[in-house]
């Protein structure tokens, strides 16, 4: 096919238990929720996932919003629209925020005219390569050897080439300094989800002695100043996740 029209666009919502609780210093995760958006042409079918959580913990954007902005706002203005390339799908830029809900139907979008002119997405988005590493995410444990036996399985099982451990104040440096005794040089980072201050600098500059890929958003979800002071105080590299909400706000930072 050179273009698709949208004929019709379908959400689900689903639950999935997690294979395992995923603890954080937000709290405790059982249960995945999220919402499948499937777009159609002419018999070919395109899927998207939207990310927002049940609770407005994370990001204000929950289940409830994104279903009302995907239903309200944003399907509308793609049924029954023609779309010939990647640029020809909306950017939504007319609604503010809610990132999740639109880069769901985005996924959904590029996925179907992806499979209309039998691509595989990596290569209609300009991707050269045929494979990457990947990395998994392991969250508070209730011991540190039970965080340990996690590491082994997902660096010597499971062979993820980069660990990112979940951290909060009272589980960091031994919890750290005990990975490290075993596995020296794996890539390493440690995301802090909010938990900490400027005043736990000191206890950031000892993180550097563990050469760490970096600190994932340490400070306030809605700061960047605090974390470029940070930064200026630390060698390891500070990465933002939930300050960063458009791609304005990081040339700002730069």
């Amino acid at each position: 096919m050179s273009n698709i029209v949208i004929e019709r666009i379908e959400l689900y919502q689903i639950r999935q238990k997690l294979v395992r609780p995923f603890q954080t210093s937000y709290g405790v995760i059982r249960h995945k929720d999220c919402i499948l958006v499937s777009a159609y042409s002419e018999g070919l079918v395109g899927w998207g996932e939207c990310v927002a959580s049940a609770y407005p913990q994370y990001s204000y954007e929950t289940i409830k919003t994104a279903w009302h902005v995907l239903e309200d706002f944003l399907i509308p203005t793609v049924l029954g629209r023609n779309i010939d390339g990647i640029d020809s799908i909306p950017s939504f830029s007319a609604i503010r925020g809610h990132n999740m809900a639109k880069a769901a139907l985005e996924n959904a979008l590029w996925d179907l005219l992806a499979k209309s002119k039998g691509l595989p997405l990596c290569q209609l988005l300009g991707g050269v390569r045929h494979q990457i590493e990947v990395g998994t995410s392991i969250g508070i444990q209730s011991t540190i050897e039970a965080l340990l036996d996690r590491v082994a399985q997902s660096v010597e099982s499971d062979n993820y080439q980069r660990i990112n451990i979940k951290i909060k104040p009272g589980w960091e440096l031994k919890p750290i300094q005990k990975i490290r005794d075993i596995y020296p040089t794996v890539q390493l980072i440690v995301d802090g989800n909010t938990a900490f201050s400027l005043t736990d600098i000191k206890l950031f500059q000892q993180l550097d002695k563990f050469n760490l890929l970096m600190i994932e958003q340490p400070l306030g979800f809605d700061d960047i100043v605090d974390h470029a002071k940070l930064q200026s105080n630390v060698a390891t590299p500070i990465c933002l996740d939930e300050s960063i909400r458009s791609a304005s706000i990081m040339r700002n930072f730069n």
